[in-house]
């Protein structure tokens, strides 16, 4: 039996934003239960057929939820713990999954720990909590002590994560998450600067949780073969394929994403069978809508999303080719506040939720689409064509990033095709002759074989 998580469709959301929480934790407002704003986003969501919803950082935290200070509370700026467990109540009612962000690399400088150890130095009982902490030398901050920060930043500052005190911490948290909220899993922020041993023992633990936790790693650059596989992580981020999804249109150039999709899910893929997470943008990266040289290029990117080996995710907003593009000291414009119900009347782009809609549910009702394998079949400048079989189950995917109609006259597909992306349309071809399939404009088509 496939894990549940092959056969979802993730809705991301950074709360903080959406939410329009105060850019900064002030630690004495009285919790404001500003999550509850998104009980009226699961309508919306899964009316597009996401199954399963993915919360950006969640507890208390200094400023943008990444810098935790406290594992064991929701951000007061959402609300406090029973607002979250109220709103895992009707997410899992729904019969959705929910997964959270698991932020164990570093915490903030607000911190409980290492707030102790700004106010006791040597005499903390925590100084073996934070990778390099040495008292022979002053940190940017000032402090009598220096201290290994993420990526260089010295307001994250960087759990060690080898002592034991500090993994039964991060874990007694994790067990409270799985007991108060009933989480299906969590995305590992920064997985890559995680270690294998810590990698190891947080996938025993969390598998001995529950069988079917599932485990995403933020991967932006290391192979994800050093992170994803038996008694490791069940998934990473496809940042690979995250570029070349936009790259490949914008430069008329689908041999890139070809050549990815091949590297990774062809024959003898380094990642064939990996239900790597796959995505157009996120709380991170500038929005697809403003990466697209014309907008109209969002429908076939998004029926390869849906189509092509993975997990699919969206990220809040975009489902309506919402535009927004991080600045040298910013990520605000990527995780705007927003209202379910005006947003979606907007005319961005006002067939692009139901396009996402149609797509997702092909997505569904396909297992092909889902688990099967991949096999490139056609790749030219404008054009696109590859097959997803699974037990019996031929399904041809074939898109077109021109804006003309193309016709492809593709060798070896005898059958009958019928499309299941443009209803009532089919095909047919016997074994000496080519398929012909004519492609519209920025569009494609999912032919089914039948017999």
């Amino acid at each position: 039996m496939s894990h549940w998580a092959t056969q979802a469709f993730f809705y991301h959301i950074y709360p903080l934003g959406l939410c329009a929480a105060p850019a900064r934790n002030d630690f004495s407002s009285p919790p404001t239960p500003r999550l509850n704003q998104l009980y009226a986003w699961l309508d919306p969501i899964q009316s597009l057929g996401a199954n399963a919803l993915y919360l950006g950082p969640l507890f208390e935290s200094t400023a943008h939820g990444y810098d935790t200070a406290d594992y064991n509370l929701l951000d007061r700026r959402l609300g406090d713990n029973s607002t979250l467990a109220n709103f895992s109540r009707e997410v899992h009612r729904r019969g959705m999954r929910l997964i959270l962000d698991g932020v164990f690399n570093h915490v903030g400088r607000d911190f409980w720990a290492f707030r102790d150890v700004r106010q006791h130095g040597r005499a903390s009982a925590y100084c073996d909590w934070f990778h390099n902490l040495r008292f022979d030398g002053h940190s940017a901050y000032g402090d009598p002590f220096t201290y290994s920060g993420w990526s260089g930043h010295q307001s994250l500052v960087k759990l060690n994560l080898a002592n034991p005190a500090v993994r039964d911490h991060l874990f007694e948290a994790i067990a409270r998450w799985v007991q108060d909220y009933d989480i299906d899993g969590l995305r590992l922020d920064a997985a890559e600067d995680l270690s294998p041993e810590f990698v190891t023992a947080l996938s025993q633990f969390c598998h001995s949780l529950r069988s079917d936790f599932w485990l995403m790693g933020e991967v932006v650059f290391h192979d994800y073969r050093s992170l994803v596989g038996p008694a490791r992580l069940d998934s990473a981020t496809n940042y690979e394929c995250y570029k070349g999804l936009y790259s490949s249109l914008n430069d008329h150039n689908y041999f890139e994403i070809a050549y990815a999709l091949n590297r990774q899910f062809g024959n003898g893929g380094i990642y064939a069978g990996m239900p790597l997470y796959n995505f157009a943008d996120n709380h991170d990266v500038d929005r697809v809508a403003s990466q697209l040289n014309d907008p109209a290029l969002l429908y076939p990117l998004y029926l390869l999303l849906f189509t092509m080996p993975g997990v699919p995710s969206l990220y809040y907003g975009s489902e309506w080719g919402l535009q927004g593009k991080r600045t040298p000291h910013s990520d605000q414009a990527l995780r705007p506040a927003l209202d379910a119900w005006a947003s979606g009347r907007s005319d961005r782009q006002p067939d692009l939720p139901d396009t996402i809609r149609r797509l997702s549910a092909l997505r569904h009702a396909l297992p092909a689409l889902q688990r099967g394998n991949y096999r490139p079949v056609f790749v030219s400048a404008g054009q696109l064509a590859f097959e997803r079989q699974l037990d019996g189950q031929t399904v041809l995917v074939l898109l077109n990033a021109d804006a003309q109609t193309v016709c492809l006259s593709l060798p070896n597909l005898p059958g009958e095709w019928f499309d299941q992306l443009n209803p009532g349309e089919r095909f047919s071809a016997l074994a000496t002759q080519p398929l012909d399939v004519p492609l519209y404009p920025r569009w494609g088509r999912v032919l089914l074989r039948v017999g």
